[in-house]
């Protein structure tokens, strides 16, 4: 900042190169007024003009000429503004240094730092390489896929880049819609012990600021913070005044001009200047009032109403200006003062009747300090004897400095007084102390007396002492430092000679002293020795001062002035010049007159002509303003300025500063901004609903072209102008203007076409919710600005019938913008059919999560009316379906590959509310209720076809490996849907076939036909047909379809098992082939398979029929199982049979018996004849565990080989009964008795080995086989002990297996 003293001549060219810089128009043309520009003063000005009226060619092209119009017109009108924006700034300056109406709010929401691009761009490349791997973050995939997630749909999507781009997104926004987005993610994970999803959410944030920040964190500000990152901040006088530089591109060294030349650091200066703006603000109304030169209000009688407001507003200010504290003032006059001036008119001011100070109003109070040094010229005195000085101010009491010897008489002690008189008398006196007995007191050895003032010096001087007679010290001295200081209401002081009617009546030199009691209030006080109240006094207000010409009939004083007031004059005289410009300053800003005293020979200096010139800038700087410029930016009037049109320039300046910070803003202000606005709007009188509306105006224009605005901010400026026009006084002004209600109705229909547009747009201008709350306070705000006055409620079917206007846009927006993304229009039109789906997929994908976006992100702000969001649903939906149906057009008939569709579009419809069974649902319906029906037709001809087919060429080979096994037939294909359907070779098993993986199967048409009727029934389910008739009817005919299949499979396959039994022999050689085990598991497998495929889950009235129904095929495959394990017995048991047979020949008496044993007995007395074997036996034994084994291990069902296994003991044990029943008379051949034994023992055991329980096996028949088994056994033992080998019925013999 400069010097306020520089004056040096050596920097005027350095300086006069700046000014050029800064206000030189091209060709060095000199600085014009605003309103109209005068002729250039500064004769170089003139000059220069002079040049450019030579420099032409004498005949230019008439393009040249316009081209250098234009470029004269364009450096004019750059002058124009900077010269303006100049004048702005010195209003500006003003309220900043001296504010009395505003202070900086602290309450206001603190905005987040913004995102650029440069900044969204490195965040997108941080999750990139999270999700890469490439980052040192531990995460688990959960996470991982939370972030894809968001990284896909959020971070690249095209409405958050140009959020972004708009200055409306923050950090903070990113984070919030992580984390509503990992919220529904953690609500639905399964519950850890533990582990609470607030530790796994609180996780998952902590991962993302990781990833967020990175290795370094790119929102780091510097260490010295730019003005923009402090701007949320309470600002520093030196940083509004550097912020408001920026706002209007104005430079240092003007600043530093404006600075010292409007003083703006001098209070006094600032709060003179105040008292005249406001002096002139009346005068104005006044001027108005008689003139009648009114705004034009919708109303006569506002006129008058006008005046008022004026006048009350003014007098509001000076209320304001008055509270300011004023160092110790009259309280009690103050108050007195405040009151009358805020309930008297403007005119009341200077009236006779006005409140009068008394003298002790005045009273001041003074600070003094009284340093002594030391005593020169000592003599008198020994040099060993003790001496000091007492000091004191006249009235007060005494103190003393510490003791020193003669020789050294030196302190440098310090007294402190408080006085209040601006006229003390100080005494300082030297004393020895007294050596004498009888001595009462010490010596007096000198003495000074000072008169010091506030003006006196304050630096250490010597001063001679007054000495008693006779005293050797002729020349003492003493060096002293006296301070007075001077108080804050002081304002000046000195010494006048003065003359006046009321006081002062007699012409003499008086001291002087200017007081400042309010800020309102000031006296000239003038005050004799030693006395605290003044003499006389003269309140200042309402007079005016100026230089005046010497008077040659007063003798005293040189260089005069004067105070003049209706009735009366005062005439002040100074001594010399520079003492009567401090006294004339001093009770200029006292008096707060409009006029500028100027001395005359500076008035003639500065304008020659004779003009009068009405300055406001200090005799100290005026040299240096003129010389650059800026005297008349700073001397101008703002009385005469036209402020409602300057603060719309400053609020548009500093609205496009705020929106270009470092903060996400959304048109709010800054603390320090608002400050500066509101005191600018209350100083200088700029209506409230002025502000607003252009407050509005400046907002719809920058949403207009993009920008992110805050619609709450819209709201609160519009519900302020709605309140004024409609005459509810929301500052307390009553007065409307035509211009005032006719600009807000321009920016109502622009208001609410702008919003209008919004909603229209919603999803693009509130992308993802944000800025949060934003969309629902928009729909608000649209309500209000519908309302036909402020306090008439507008009908909700009205704003509905707005807003559903709005979404029918909507829709139309977003999908021709989807589209777009998808570029559906270019492969429509040429792509095959096959294509054309496969688009329309995709768009059907795009369509469902815009929806679901809106649902997530928008339905909240709608909850007011849910059904106008469905009924854009509907009408986006139906757009889609266009496009849709064209696609599906294009197949070829009996082609399945557009189910996909269906599935997809209605298990996103069917789960929502309103869009369930709705417009495009049933559409959707109507067209694929053919094809499913159709599908379903040729699906069940297909699978009788292939039982046919299969059972007629089946092998009956047991499958292990379904998908290989399966046999190729044409069946309708089905594409890749979630269920697999049947497209071979690709498929996935069904989960009620995992287990049979590992174990013997049925066979390959039985297989494929439950794995088709299961894979059909399970596409139907998935459809989720949303019409509950028409799933119902599928679902019962699927089941019927179903039971009548495994009905004829079931029968099938009980002929073709007794066909292959037929075929097997009846010895022991006999093998149950795999081909029967396989034909029984098919009916196990059918048996269960019916549960799954055919029981239809009804209500109560279809119930017992569908049971009847159902019991049915039950009841079929429990009777052929039956049947074949019986057929399986009877063919088992007849082996057993044959086994019997060959037995029978060992008969007693029979022909081969007898032959037998003759021809046994007849070789036993030449050779060694073996007896016969146990192979017959051993043979059967053998049968009956292979087969066992083989049933166990082939047919799945244990239950049906239990009933087997009983079936077949039973039998065979009433075989052998029987048998030994027909030879009850006859006694058993050893070797018929040793071959029953082991059949009988080795079948009971083998059959418990198989499970068989006790009662079946100690059965009567088998009890009956045992007893006569060994009744034989004892019988053979008594005739031949050794005949049987070992072989007995008891359980303890030992035997080979």
């Amino acid at each position: 900042m400069l010097d306020p003293s520089s004056s040096e001549e050596e920097s005027d060219e350095v300086l006069e190169e700046e000014r050029r810089e800064v206000l030189g128009a091209a060709g060095g043309g000199s600085p014009r007024s605003l309103l109209p520009p005068p002729p250039p003063r500064d004769p170089r000005g003139r000059e220069a003009g002079g040049a450019r009226a030579a420099g032409p060619s004498p005949s230019p092209s008439p393009s040249v000429l316009s081209e250098g119009r234009e470029e004269q017109e364009r450096l004019q009108r750059e002058e124009r503004e900077k010269r303006l924006r100049l004048q702005l700034y010195v209003f500006i300056a003003r309220c900043i240094a001296h504010p009395f109406n505003a202070k900086q709010p602290t309450d206001m929401a603190r905005r987040q730092q913004k995102l650029n691009k440069q900044q969204l761009q490195i965040l997108k490349e941080r999750f990139q390489a999270f999700l890469n791997g490439e980052t040192q973050i531990v995460a688990d995939e959960a996470f991982c896929n939370a972030v894809r997630s968001y990284y896909e749909v959020f971070l690249k999507s095209d409405r958050v880049a140009r959020m972004v781009h708009s200055g409306g997104c923050s950090a903070n926004d990113f984070r919030d819609v992580f984390k509503k987005n990992i919220e529904k993610r953690v609500r639905s994970l399964p519950e850890i012990d533990g582990l609470s999803k607030e530790t796994v959410l609180s996780s998952w944030l902590a991962k993302y600021d990781a990833i967020y920040r990175g290795e370094e964190d790119f929102c780091k500000q510097p260490n010295r913070m730019a003005l923009s990152a402090v701007s949320e901040l309470i600002l520093s006088k030196e940083q509004l005044y550097e912020m408001f530089q920026q706002i209007l591109g104005i430079k240092k060294l003007e600043h530093q001009l404006i600075y010292n030349a409007c003083q703006l650091d001098n209070g006094d200066e600032q709060a003179a200047q105040i008292r005249r703006e406001l002096d002139g603000r009346l005068q104005l109304a006044e001027q108005m009032a008689r003139e009648r030169k009114f705004p034009k209000f919708i109303t006569r009688e506002m006129e008058n109403m006008y005046i008022e407001e004026l006048r009350s507003s003014v007098n509001l200010l000076m209320a304001n200006l008055e509270s300011l504290p004023v160092s110790k003032g009259g309280p009690e006059f103050k108050l007195q003062k405040l009151k009358r001036s805020q309930n008297s008119a403007f005119l009341d001011i200077g009236d006779e009747n006005e409140v009068q100070l008394s003298k002790s109003d005045v009273v001041l109070s003074f600070t003094l300090e009284i340093v002594i040094m030391e005593v020169q010229g000592l003599k008198s005195v020994a040099p060993n004897r003790i001496v000091y000085c007492t000091m004191e101010v006249e009235g007060g009491e005494k103190l003393q400095t510490d003791q020193a010897e003669a020789s050294r008489p030196q302190w440098g002690t310090q007294g402190d007084f408080t006085t209040t008189h601006p006229r003390p008398v100080v005494k300082v006196k030297l004393f020895t102390e007294s050596t004498g007995v009888l001595a009462l007191e010490d010596k007096e050895l000198g003495r000074v007396v000072l008169y010091p003032t506030s003006n006196s010096p304050k630096s250490p001087d010597l001063h001679k002492m007054i000495v008693p007679k006779n005293s050797q010290d002729s020349d003492l001295k003493i060096k002293l430092a006296v301070r007075m200081d001077k108080p804050p209401h002081m304002k000046h002081c000195g010494y006048l000679y003065a003359l006046g009617q009321k006081v002062w009546k007699r012409w003499k030199k008086r001291y002087f002293v200017l007081v400042q009691v309010s800020q309102y209030t000031f006296a000239m006080c003038s005050y004799r020795e030693k006395k605290s109240e003044p003499q006389e006094l003269m309140q200042l207000e309402g007079y005016t001062v100026d230089y005046t010409a010497p008077h040659t009939g007063l003798q005293g004083g040189r260089m005069f002035f004067n105070a003049v007031k209706e009735g009366d004059t005062v005439i002040f005289a100074s001594d010399d010049e520079q003492d009567r410009i401090l006294w004339v300053q001093a009770m200029y800003r006292a008096t707060g007159q409009s006029y500028k005293p100027v001395p005359a020979s500076q008035a003639q200096k500065m304008n020659p002509k004779g003009g009068n010139v009405n300055t406001g800038i200090s005799p100290l700087y005026t040299d240096r303003g003129q010389k650059h410029g800026m005297d008349e930016f700073i001397s101008a009037n703002p009385c005469k300025f036209d402020h409602a049109s300057l603060f719309r320039l400053l609020q548009r300046q500093t609205l496009d500063h705020r929106l270009n910070d470092s903060y996400s803003c959304l048109g709010w202000f800054s603390p320090g901004q608002v400050f500066v606005l509101d005191e600018y709007c209350a100083r200088y009188g700029v209506r409230g609903c002025h502000r607003h509306l252009c407050y509005l105006n400046e907002l719809i224009e920058h949403s207009e072209n993009g920008s992110v605005i805050d619609p709450t901010l819209l709201h609160y400026s519009f519900a302020f102008c709605a309140s004024h026009v409609h005459g509810n006084r929301p500052d307390g002004i009553g007065t409307v203007s035509v211009e005032e209600k006719e600009r807000f109705e321009e920016i109502k229909d622009r208001l609410s076409s702008l919003l209008e547009n919004q909603i229209s747009h919603f999803r693009y201008c509130f992308p993802f919710g944000r800025p949060e709350g934003a969309l629902k306070a928009t729909l608000s705000l649209l309500e209000r600005v519908l309302m036909k006055d402020i306090a008439t409620p507008i009908p909700a079917e009205e704003v509905k019938k707005v807003v559903r206007k709005c979404l029918e846009k909507a829709a139309l927006i977003n999908y021709t913008r989807l589209t777009e993304y998808a570029k559906i229009e270019e492969t429509m039109n040429q792509a095959t059919p096959a294509r054309k789906l496969e688009e329309v997929l995709h768009l059907a994908e795009l369509c469902i999560e815009v929806l679901q976006q809106n649902e997530e992100h928008h339905s909240e702000a709608f909850a007011w009316w849910p059904e106008l969001l469905a009924e854009h649903a509907e009408k986006f939906l139906s757009l889609y379906s266009v496009d849709m149906d064209s696609a599906l057009e294009a197949q070829p008939q009996d082609s399945w590959d557009s189910f996909p569709l269906f599935q997809l579009l209605n298990n996103a419809l069917r789960n929502d509310t309103f869009l369930c069974n709705g417009k495009f649902h049933k559409h959707l319906q109507e067209i694929f209720v053919p094809m499913v029906i159709r599908y379903i037709d040729l699906m069940e001809s297909s699978i009788a076809q292939s039982i046919h087919r299969g059972l007629e060429q089946e092998s009956w080979q047991p499958v292990k490996s379904i998908t290989n096994s399966l046999p190729n037939v044409a069946l309708p294909k089905v594409p890749s849907l979630p269920l697999n359907l049947p497209q071979i070779p690709s498929f996935t098993t069904p989960t009620w076939m995992t287990s049979l993986y590992d174990s013997t199967n049925g066979s390959a048409t039985s297989e494929d036909l439950f794995w088709k009727l299961d894979a059909l029934q399970m596409f139907v389910f998935d459809l989720h047909w949303p019409e509950p008739e028409f799933a119902h009817h599928l679902e019962q005919r699927l089941k019927l379809m179903a039971t009548d299949m495994i009905e004829a499979c079931v029968k099938r396959t009980r002929i073709a098992f007794e066909l292959k039994l037929q075929k097997t022999n009846k010895s022991t050689d006999l093998r149950i082939p795999s081909s029967l085990c396989t034909m029984f598991n098919v009916l196990v497998d059918a048996k269960k398979q019916t549960a799954k495929l055919c029981i239809l889950d009804g209500g109560q009235e279809f119930a017992s029929q569908w049971q009847q129904y159902h019991s049915k095929i039950d009841d079929l495959i429990e009777e052929t199982v039956k049947e074949i394990i019986s057929l399986l017995v009877s063919k088992v048991v007849s082996v057993l049979e044959g086994v019997l047979s060959k037995l029978s020949r060992y008969d007693e008496g029979t022909f081969f018996s007898s032959l037998v044993s003759f021809t046994v007995k007849a070789a036993a007395k030449y050779v060694d004849v073996p007896k016969p074997g146990m192979d017959l036996a051993d043979t059967y034994i053998m049968f009956v565990r292979q087969n066992q084994d083989i049933l166990r291990e082939k047919v799945n069902e244990e239950m049906y080989i239990e009933k087997l296994f009983d079936q077949w003991y039973s039998s065979s044990m009433k075989v052998i009964c029987m048998w030994l029943a027909d030879r009850l008379d006859l006694q058993l051949h050893i070797y018929q008795l040793k071959t029953l034994i082991k059949i009988v023992k080795k079948t009971y055991r083998d059959f418990r080995l198989q499970g068989v329980l006790e009662g079946t096996l100690n059965s009567k028949t088998y009890d009956t086989v045992h007893s006569r088994l060994t009744v034989e056994e004892a019988t053979v033992s008594v005739t031949d002990a050794g005949g049987l080998q070992g072989i007995t019925m008891k359980d303890s013999d030992e035997e080979e297996g």
